[in-house]
């Protein structure tokens, strides 16, 4: 089998362009069936905008592995293993719970029994951890009901850290994008640098999944046209869980011959090996850490683990003064910094610039938190070429592109005092548009997008 850097990269493309053309007609379908739910005391959004954008990720991923199956160098994926047949299966059962919930709202106990579902249907099928290696004991053979509970258990923690951080346009996507990357750069080294097939198939999904993102991220990007719903979320959840779970248990360790040599290079040769049980939960460290923080706060608060609230980190990021693009872009640094940065260890673990450089990148990512209300401003010379927000305030503004925290013009002739104006523009800004109404994001096909950010408090109600 040659190099299949090119195939990998076909599938990717294959998976994002459907995934990209399908968006628009799901987005259409969506509003028409009126999977467009009332804005929620927890939400960000400001507008009614449509869900069910998971129609379109699962298209792309039967596409991504139909493509898959008919290429030359990724064909053995498909005849040696019977693992992409098990993530289809259970990407189905998964996206159709998503689907319906997306449309009906149905009860958080109901999801959750059709993950473990999911989840049993790729065990059966064989997709399922069957040994750890464990620092200080080496390889551990997992019994059937072991193997089993402990997949159960990974792919529904995955599948709910990645629903508790779909909070934000284009979060979840992006993030997922990030570990996707950082995770096919894994696999594919252990597939091609020892030599090992098993990893294969783990490669593939990352490959797919990567798509699946790219090609739904231009839709979901701020302002959001569609967002993924539950069946986009909890899609790329399960596809992200399979992916570690295949790398994790079944390769086998022996096949990297990591005892041969001096016990430095040994020890060195060790990590390989044991970066499998750290990078899934870097992948997802920061949805993890926003889930038990959220079933903490609820619970401290004697409230159910399942309830909702505006109380993420991604929430956090907005409350403490950041715009909606700059909290997104903080999330995306730092899911980058871990998952990037166990990747990197794992391949030069003997060189200490590898540290510095995390350490480094940490100090920055302090910093940008550290400073929400910062805003670069331009040269006066180049506000002629730079969007409004980045103009000095001195700056004559363009008039054919208005400020993103502009007033809200009033009517030509009106007579109002101050007081009367501020009640008005603040009922006007916080007044939710009714759904078939033009410009709203999800009431037309094509449509103005609000310019007006939310600046309201975290703790507001709507």
């Amino acid at each position: 089998m040659g190099q299949p850097v090119r195939d990998y990269l076909l599938t990717l493309c294959v998976t994002a362009a459907v995934t990209y053309l399908l968006t628009g007609p799901v987005r259409k379908f969506a509003i028409a069936v009126g999977a467009m739910p009332a804005i929620r005391a927890r939400d960000v959004h400001r507008e009614p905008t449509p869900r069910l954008g998971g129609i379109a990720m699962f298209g792309g991923l039967c596409a991504g592995l139909i493509v898959a199956d008919h290429l030359f160098n990724l064909q053995g994926v498909f005849e040696l293993s019977n693992e992409p047949r098990a993530l289809l299966s259970g990407a189905a059962l998964i996206w159709l719970i998503g689907v319906l919930d997306d449309k009906f709202e149905i009860d958080a106990l109901i999801k959750l029994g059709g993950q473990m579902i999911a989840a049993a249907v790729m065990v059966i099928q064989g997709l399922t951890i069957l040994w750890l290696p464990i620092p200080g004991v080496g390889t551990v053979a997992l019994t059937q009901w072991q193997g089993t509970l402990l997949t159960v258990a990974l792919v529904v923690i995955t599948i709910n850290a990645v629903n508790f951080v779909d909070g934000l346009d284009g979060l979840a996507a992006g993030m997922v994008c990030i570990a996707s990357a950082a995770f096919f750069l894994y696999a594919y080294r252990l597939w091609m640098g020892y030599g090992i097939e098993a990893a294969a198939p783990a490669t593939l999904f990352a490959a797919i999944l990567m798509g699946m993102c790219l090609g739904f991220m231009p839709h979901n990007m701020h302002p959001a046209r569609i967002f993924m719903g539950d069946s986009g979320s909890m899609l790329i959840g399960l596809v992200l869980a399979a992916g570690a779970i295949s790398i994790t248990g079944q390769v086998d360790p022996d096949l990297m011959k990591i005892f041969e040599g001096s016990e430095r290079e040994a020890t060195h040769a060790l990590l390989p090996v044991f970066i499998p049980l750290v990078l899934p939960l870097t992948i997802i460290a920061i949805p993890a850490a926003d889930l038990v923080l959220a079933i903490v706060r609820r619970t401290w608060n004697g409230q159910s683990p399942f309830a909702a609230d505006r109380g993420h980190l991604h929430h956090r990021l907005l409350e403490i003064g950041h715009s909606h693009s700059r909290a997104v872009l903080i999330m995306y640094f730092w899911s980058a910094l871990i998952a990037f940065g166990a990747v990197g260890y794992s391949v030069h673990s003997a060189s200490s610039w590898i540290v510095f450089v995390i350490i480094a990148a940490s100090a920055v990512g302090l910093v940008l938190l550290l400073m929400p209300r910062f805003t670069p401003r331009a040269p006066h010379w180049a506000n002629r070429f730079v969007p409004p927000r980045y103009r000095h305030r001195g700056a004559e503004q363009d008039p054919a592109v208005p400020y993103e925290e502009g007033p809200v013009p009033v009517a030509s002739g009106a007579q109002q005092g101050p007081a009367e104006a501020r009640m008005g523009e603040e009922a006007a800004e916080r007044a939710p548009v009714a759904v078939g109404v033009s410009g709203v994001n999800g009431a037309t096909a094509i449509g103005a997008r609000s310019r007006f950010p939310d600046r309201r408090s975290i703790d507001s109600s709507r």
